[in-house]
């Protein structure tokens, strides 16, 4: 009996991580650019050590390395909302100045004309740097990561200037994990590492946003599992419970 509840309590434990990484998604289903990771699943391994001999208990068995499949397509008609296409990603400054990646795309000029993301990370440019824009200038995204800027206070057709380039890589052939700070990184590289070129082109949509690639649904059903599974392990402690003081109880009864 005490290795039926010690097993059921195993599992509760086990699975812990798994609820708190259902949540996490459920919670950025809204998320412009997220991309869920984790996946998992408990096997039996036998425990070793004294009074372990013949004890199976669970252990939950994870990877968790970036999912790029795309999500649905939003269509914005911003100048500045970019969507990678397939497994582009665009490289960012993190807030600790190493290099990372993102899929996120709704792009903004902060307070000194600096192209960055909505959440504060600096773009990256091709070979390093940033993309600044003169004040008052117009800025124009082309399907292959090239900004341009014009000003519109100059008078007849003015002839876009490029400025920049954004720092787009393919990364189809490229493991990546998530970053503390919800980037994304380079699995198994140092961190700040570069993505190797793939055999992919790198390109995006301007004017349109992807959205989170998490499905709402399954993720509640998977919830829903989640919740029901610890529920019957917390069933079969309590009965385990009652078995051993009812046969508490009736070995007083015999004496």
């Amino acid at each position: 009996m005490d290795k039926l509840a010690f097993n059921a309590v195993a599992a509760i434990n086990e699975q812990r991580l798994t609820r708190q990484v259902l949540a996490h998604e459920m919670a950025n289903v809204n998320t412009t650019g997220f991309k869920k990771s984790f996946e998992s699943s408990l096997k039996a391994f036998k425990a070793d050590g004294q009074g372990f001999d013949t004890n199976y208990q669970p252990q939950v068995v994870h990877s968790d390395q970036i999912q790029l499949t795309p999500g649905p397509q939003m269509v914005t008609g911003r100048d500045l909302d970019i969507s990678m296409n397939n497994s582009t990603v665009m490289g960012v400054t993190a807030p600790n100045g190493e290099l990372a990646f993102t899929r996120r795309g709704d792009l903004r000029l902060n307070v000194n004309g600096v192209l960055s993301t909505s959440t504060g990370e600096v773009v990256k440019a091709e070979g390093g740097g940033q993309i600044s824009v003169p004040q008052g200038f117009k800025v124009n995204i082309g399907d292959d990561g090239s900004v341009f800027a014009v000003d519109p206070n100059q008078p007849g057709v003015q002839q876009p200037v490029q400025i920049g380039q954004i720092l787009l890589r393919d990364a189809a052939n490229a493991a990546l994990n998530r970053r503390q700070d919800g980037l994304f990184q380079v699995q198994g590289q140092t961190i700040g590492s570069d993505i190797a070129s793939g055999r992919g082109q790198s390109s995006i949509t301007v004017g349109s946003l992807e959205a989170s690639n998490v499905n709402p649904m399954e993720t509640m059903v998977r919830l829903i599992e989640q919740s029901r599974t610890f529920e019957q392990q917390v069933k079969v402690v309590k009965e385990v419970q009652s078995t051993d003081e009812s046969g508490a109880t009736m070995m007083k009864l015999a004496n």
